[in-house]
């Protein structure tokens, strides 16, 4: 090959091959992006204060990568010998997160890991959990994630040893924490604790609180005191008074839980410390605290937004009113006694036998005829709905004349004689609200040969009221701004004493007739069960 070819070969070719390398340098590989994650799951950080490492759980929001939004925060807290997981696995908190997002803003939820400490430091300093928490892990979320930095914009959520977290971290930390839901929470008045067995005392709360080993009044320790809510919320000028938002919610078949609950309930409405406190039918279960979750979620909501908790629930609806022709005036022979009979729908059209349900019925005068029609057709509306039996109704307006239990009797009996009804003590139940319902408590003990379950509605009660009767079966309900919380507190301790068959409702609000409708409309499970003994 001639010299001349092979410099035109040579020259030719190589800038062909640098051509095809530069090619291959220009080309940009392409950018691949890790996909969103709301739950980062197994996340750590090393705490200098315990000298070991944490693990948490956050839940973002939806919209938390597509924005430079700062959010609250809410820190979940879980129960004794749970972890960091329980809330996403158990508590399902993305899935009523989401559920309840048209009512709450968004907010970031952690979910630290709290062993078995109670979410507090031990009394002798060797486990100081409470400091770790406020004094590393909070900053440390707030380095992390896009937080508001304010003790109004965070809150603490928390089931049953995680239930005291979320009371005592924002009561002794206002400056880090502004509200706390507390769920089921495992905590016990002075009498219980010093009632508990030496091996549950020692295991559980000796060494935390100090008096390991301890009895009797031995073990309110010093140090027990700082963080009992039954001690520090009667100090004056403690931390826990600066305001917070307290919530408190607890099932009615705890086992003594409940009456720790509503003890500490008495003594924070015998305080004038402002809080919502809610008692509803269930136990120490994810499935109680899944029902609790939308209230709380909507009250951490406007909390965050330093909105005020609404004082009162949505009116119920009661329905179509009652046709006049099924209404009925009646007067108790021999007496000046008047009462109202409304029959069921199906009456006329059979010769069908049917339950009872006398309900002393305390009305507003101004109203007293409407306010005795949306009774009457919020019952009828539960018979249609299947929701109880259908039954005969008497209304006994609370009037001047006075009712005793020989009156009581009589009026059964005459009803018994006129119309077609089951004439046995277990199709009748008596039922009744404020005034009328303090008659009620009152009566019931003398007619139990004749009624196998009485209702009460934000009663009358005396402070110290009590049953004893082992045959009968009580369903109590109060809103939490109700003026005989004492008396209900009372009552039902004495209904647990006894272990008579009872459920007990606290509901938002306060005393009206709507608060009546709404807790007799809730009554119904129960109605229905003591109509069909």
């Amino acid at each position: 090959m001639g010299i001349k070819r092979f410099a035109f070969l040579f020259f030719g070719i190589i800038p062909m091959i640098l051509g095809l390398a530069g090619c291959e340098r220009d080309i940009t590989p392409p950018v691949v992006t890790e996909p969103f994650v709301r739950l980062l799951k197994d996340q750590t950080f090393q705490s200098n204060i315990l000298k070991r490492s944490i693990k948490f759980a956050v839940l973002l929001p939806k919209d938390y990568d597509s924005t430079s939004t700062r959010y609250p925060v809410v820190y979940l807290l879980h129960g004794m010998g749970d972890n960091e997981s329980a809330w996403y696995q158990y508590g399902l908190i993305s899935y009523y997160v989401d559920l309840n997002a048209a009512e709450t803003v968004p907010m970031i939820y952690v979910m630290p890991q709290g062993f078995n400490s109670y979410w507090v430091n031990k009394y002798n300093g060797s486990y100081p959990y409470m400091d770790m928490l406020v004094d590393e892990m909070v900053p440390e979320i707030d380095y992390l994630f896009r937080t508001i930095k304010d003790p109004r914009k965070r809150a603490v959520m928390g089931f049953s040893m995680g239930g005291y977290g979320a009371l005592i971290l924002p009561a002794k930390n206002p400056d880090v924490f502004k509200t706390g839901i507390v769920l089921s929470m495992s905590f016990r008045t002075d009498e219980q604790y010093m009632n508990e067995s030496q091996d549950g005392w020692n295991s559980q709360w000796g060494t935390i609180f100090g008096g390991f080993g301890s009895s009797g009044t031995g073990r309110i320790t010093d140090y027990y005191k700082t963080l009992s809510p039954f001690h520090f919320f009667s100090n004056p000028g403690d931390a826990s008074l600066n305001g917070q938002n307290y919530y408190f919610d607890c099932g009615d078949d705890e086992e003594t839980l409940s009456e720790t609950n509503n003890a500490l309930h008495v003594l924070l409405r015998n305080l004038n410390i402002k809080h919502e406190y809610r008692m509803k039918n269930g136990a120490h279960s994810w499935d109680y605290w899944h029902k609790a979750l939308p209230e709380a979620l909507k009250y951490i909501s406007l909390a965050v937004q330093n909105i005020p908790y609404p004082a009162d629930g949505a009116p119920v609806n009661t329905g179509a009113s009652i046709p006049t022709e099924r209404i009925v005036a009646e007067k108790l022979e021999g007496s000046d006694l008047t009462y109202i009979v409304t029959l069921p729908a199906t009456y006329s059209s059979g010769l069908s036998i049917y339950p009872v349900i006398i309900a002393l019925h305390d009305r507003n005068v101004a109203s007293q005829d409407a306010e005795s029609q949306a009774m009457l057709s919020l019952l009828n509306t539960n018979m249609i709905n299947n929701k109880i039996p259908a039954s005969l109704i008497v209304e006994i307006p609370f009037q001047s004349v006075p009712v005793n239990a020989l009156m009581l009797q009589q009026l059964i009996a005459q009803v018994q004689t006129k119309y077609r009804t089951i004439a046995d003590r277990n199709h009748t139940i008596l039922l009744g609200n404020k005034q009328a319902g303090g008659l009620a408590y009152e009566l019931i003990p003398e007619c139990s040969a004749i009624i196998n379950a009485c209702l009460l509605f934000d009663a009358d009660l005396p402070d110290n009221a009590v049953a004893n009767k082992p045959d009968l079966s009580y369903y109590l309900d109060i809103s939490d701004e109700g003026k005989n919380y004492k008396g209900y507190h009372s009552l039902y301790l004495s209904l647990r004493q006894y272990d008579l068959t009872h459920e007990y409702r606290v509901r938002q609000g306060t005393p009206s007739h709507d608060s009546f409708l709404l807790g007799l409309n809730e009554s119904a499970g129960f109605i229905k069960s003591h109509l069909q003994n």
